[in-house]
């Protein structure tokens, strides 16, 4: 999805990001790309960025996995990422994070192997922290419920981003998911004006030199 303000609001439904991001440029310049995948993959032990958003979202705190270390992600089945986690930082890895190893992988691979200036910038960010952000306080209702959704769109029309028809993408698309594009969308706008935060602030980095941050 992407937003530049007021009822400027487009949405993409695309495999991958990259495809996302293509299809968005095609249709103009874009400055900011703000997704929810992990950025800057950790060699050992637990990104910072993951914990500070832990403590940031309170009861709601599951909703972020801790980032296995890399060669857990490029192990060929669960039973070696477990071992492979299991052996720099003493935990194993959950099979939900496991599961999104190809993406995660694939969004590492893209942002590495492109040069800045070949792409917009790329930030992590997190819907529900945004959504937190937006808040000022803790969400009580999970985002999957009729509560918890309606109260994700309040606080997004208040910040001027009112979510309607979406067309072939509102077809195709989960409520939860367009609320979780969203939230990304109004995150990346606040990094355009220089509004947003990082969690942590400096970020992290690690062997792959990537900044290792959440932006809200």
């Amino acid at each position: 999805m992407a937003w530049g303000g007021g009822d400027q609001l487009w949405a993409y439904s695309a495999d991958t990001v990259p495809a996302v991001v293509a299809a968005c440029r095609a249709d103009g310049p874009v400055a900011v790309v703000g997704v929810d995948i992990p950025i800057g993959l950790p060699d050992r032990g637990s990104r910072l960025a993951d914990d500070a958003a832990r403590r940031l979202l309170g009861p709601r705190r599951s909703s972020v996995f801790e980032t296995p270390v890399r060669a857990a992600l490029e192990a060929s089945d669960h039973a070696a990422a477990v071992a492979a986690n299991r052996a720099v930082n003493g935990r194993g890895v959950s099979a939900q994070a496991y599961g999104l190893r190809h993406r995660i992988l694939a969004v590492d691979g893209w942002v590495r192997a492109e040069v800045a200036g070949d792409r917009p910038a790329v930030y992590e960010v997190h819907p529900e922290v945004s959504f937190v952000q937006m808040a000022g306080r803790h969400l009580v209702d999970g985002k999957r419920t009729w509560a918890g959704a309606e109260h994700r769109r309040m606080l997004l029309a208040r910040e001027g981003l009112f979510v309607g028809d979406l067309g072939e993408a509102g077809r195709r698309a989960a409520v939860d998911d367009v609320l979780d594009a969203a939230a990304c969308a109004w995150t990346a706008a606040r990094l355009v004006a220089g509004d947003a935060v990082s969690l942590p602030d400096p970020p992290e980095v690690f062997s792959d030199r990537l900044p290792a941050a959440i932006w809200v």
